[in-house]
């Protein structure tokens, strides 16, 4: 499994980047085959993780057409800067412990 980490400085967000966001967040789900998006904003940074099952799946979604062209507005209207990490995820803990730890 891998994760997409995106860290931003956040800019003007409106109520097209919250539909956007959305959008871009089902698209990457039922198309795309993230595994899960989670997104949190505190004042003016933002954190998104997605999880993926492998790389291919997340070069696929940095190709999409409708991606790419929010990234663009992303940079033009609603970050003042991001960073993006993909990383592989090598283990995996939870509380409560349900028997599953993955090495």
């Amino acid at each position: 499994m891998y994760a997409v980490i995106f860290r931003a400085e956040v800019g003007d967000q409106d109520q097209e980047y919250s539909d956007t966001a959305a959008k871009m967040r089902e698209l990457a789900i039922s198309q795309y085959g993230c595994l899960e998006f989670i997104a949190v904003t505190e004042g003016d940074q933002e954190i998104a993780i997605s999880y993926w099952p492998d790389e291919a799946s997340i070069l696929a979604w940095k190709q999409d057409v409708q991606h790419r062209q929010a990234q663009q507005q992303g940079q033009a209207r609603w970050y003042k800067s991001y960073q993006v990490q993909v990383v592989k995820v090598k283990r995996e803990y939870s509380f409560p412990n349900a028997g599953a730890c993955h090495a």
